[in-house]
């Protein structure tokens, strides 16, 4: 006798789309309450109660913790939704939004503005100090990492070859990391400033940042969803798409944009953030596979999901000190992959 179909492979597709949404939902409204409870004492729900009625409630939750928390949503959902697109665009599932240059950029506009900093010296104001923590590094980090992503267009002469648009990002990727190692040897300041980061951190974030965080999702996500077909289209193949009348060099460099906006603008706010759009296609093609107008969607959840997880065990489990948030995305993700491959490879 056959065996019965278990609960998972009985569920329509349109079914497992509800239940990973409903999940998702879960999970952030969670994860949200969690963040804000996870403090210098670690994570706490009665401390969270504690400090929701202490004298300090308005800065601790409303200016600290709140737009942490909701900053690593924001943040995880634009690498989500950006991972989305380039693996759509490369038709790779080990696609990653950095591999157009833009992280290193990024870390190269970051090593320039700090490197000028500290050739300033003593000559540099405590207001110009603060200017170029708050701001200078946001936006130098933004500018960097969309000048990447053109330098890499210009090598590849525009996006109407895949190969070759990945072959530039590469070479962009070494290019630009080489310089910013050349500055950081004569400045050790700027060293370590790069390595603060990228390495990641939502510390970074204020309620200045989440109104262009937010702002940057919705607009992205109504324009990516406007290419969704295209990426449909695309997964049949080039030759394929062409023939049902996809301008496939338009639609590549708008791909290209737009996954780049949304990569640089995650990356300016919060530093490099490993694996997180690698890993949120992923999972939902694995959990609820459907068209890219869902998967888009579902990919930004999910990254919101997975970066909000990471950033509060980054702040409870050495608290009261802080561990790199792209450090534990990165071990998190790379344990992941190591399940996928052993799943792949096993007999």
């Amino acid at each position: 006798m056959a065996p019965a179909p278990s609960s998972t492979a009985s569920l329509s597709d349109a079914q497992r789309r509800r239940r990973l949404a409903f999940c998702l939902v879960f999970i952030l409204v969670v994860t949200a309450l969690a963040g804000l409870a996870t403090g210098s004492n670690g994570l706490s729900l009665r401390g969270l109660w504690a400090d929701a009625q202490g004298p300090d409630a308005m800065l601790l939750l409303g200016q600290i913790r709140a737009p942490r928390t909701l900053g690593a949503a924001l943040v995880g959902a634009l690498l989500g939704l950006s991972g989305a697109l380039a693996q759509g665009l490369f038709r790779n599932p080990l696609a990653d939004p950095y591999l157009l240059g833009s992280a290193a950029g990024a870390g190269l506009g970051v090593v320039l503005v700090l490197a000028a900093a500290a050739l300033g010296g003593a000559s540099i104001s405590l207001a110009t100090v603060a200017w170029i923590e708050r701001v200078g590094l946001i936006s130098a980090a933004f500018v960097g990492a969309l000048a990447g992503v053109g330098l890499t267009l210009l090598l590849a002469r525009g996006a109407a070859h895949t190969l070759r648009l990945l072959l530039a990002g590469v070479v962009v990727g070494v290019m630009m990391g080489a310089v910013s190692d050349l500055i950081t040897v004569a400045s050790p300041d700027a060293l370590r400033g790069k390595q603060a980061f990228m390495l990641g951190s939502t510390s970074f974030v204020g309620w200045p940042g989440i109104a262009w965080l937010a702002a940057g999702l919705v607009a992205l996500l109504a324009a990516a969803s406007r290419y969704a077909r295209a990426l449909d289209a695309l997964t049949l193949g080039e030759d394929s798409a062409a023939s049902l009348g996809l301008n496939l060099s338009r639609v590549r460099l708008w791909l290209v944009l737009l996954l780049s906006a949304g990569t640089a603008l995650a990356v300016s706010q919060a530093g490099l953030v490993a694996f997180v759009g690698l890993v949120a296609p992923h999972l939902v093609r694995r959990a609820a596979p459907g068209p890219h107008r869902w998967l888009l969607s579902a990919s930004a959840a999910m990254g919101a999901a997975l970066l909000v997880v990471a950033d509060v065990i980054s702040r409870a489990v050495i608290a009261p000190q802080e561990l790199p948030v792209g450090v534990v995305t990165g071990v998190l993700g790379g344990v992941y992959l190591v399940w996928l491959l052993k799943q792949r490879t096993a007999p």
